[in-house]
């Protein structure tokens, strides 16, 4: 598996497709978070992205490869563990945009209630920013799971019901990015640090489901 994730990843990098959603990120960031923000609130602005970026770069591992390279891999170790490496290098990617950010938003913000009345603890806060950008990676790898090859293989389908998917993901109630964003929103309005742990076990379950799911049907139509 460890050779898998290392070609998956030189081919992510050399293919330099993962460039568009990294700036776009930056970009989005570069307009929505100023120095001297709220803390609370500009960490969930941050986490937010990331679902759509994880979305996307699931898309870009998934179809680096030529159908004939895809061929040979799946051959030699299966494509079950061919497209599990596939989904492992992107959600990789996206935690560590998310890491990244984090740690940037948390130095430039202010450590302040969204009134700027209260204090909030640094390091706390940024605890919390960043669980609530690996919930975020986590279902934009299942979003992107879902809404890709081989479940979906035309983009005409797949890109819409990516963007779809991701949308819902972030405002639909229940759903635990909308949990964990809802919770830093609410933490910076009380002047409190939220722990999301709850919409992290949530998001690693439906991510877990999600991904098992998209191997074992490329294991079908590989067959």
């Amino acid at each position: 598996m460890t050779a898998l994730l290392r070609y998956q990843t030189a081919l992510l990098l050399r293919s330099q497709r993962w460039l568009p959603p990294f700036i776009l990120y930056a970009a989005f960031l570069a307009i929505g978070v100023q120095s001297g923000q709220p803390v609370l609130d500009s960490l969930g602005y941050a986490a937010a992205a990331v679902l759509p970026v994880a979305a996307w770069l699931v898309r870009i591992c998934a179809t680096n490869e030529s159908p004939a390279a895809r061929s040979c891999v799946s051959a030699a170790v299966g494509p079950a563990r061919a497209h599990l490496a596939c989904l492992a290098v992107a959600l990789g990617a996206a935690v560590l945009i998310g890491a990244a950010a984090t740690l940037v938003v948390t130095v430039i913000s202010d450590p302040t209630s969204t009134d700027h009345q209260k204090r909030v603890p640094v390091l706390a806060a940024g605890g919390a920013g960043l669980l609530a950008a690996l919930v975020c990676a986590l279902l934009g790898t299942a979003v992107g799971a879902l809404t890709t090859w081989p479940l979906l293989r035309s983009p005409g389908r797949a890109v819409p019901a990516m963007l779809l998917a991701a949308l819902l993901a972030l405002v639909v109630t229940g759903s635990p990015a909308h949990a964990a964003l809802t919770d830093l929103i609410t933490g910076s309005q009380a002047g409190t640090v939220p722990v999301p742990l709850l919409p992290l076990a949530a998001a690693a379950l439906l991510t877990a489901a999600a991904i098992a799911g998209a191997c074992a049907l490329t294991s079908r139509r590989s067959a």
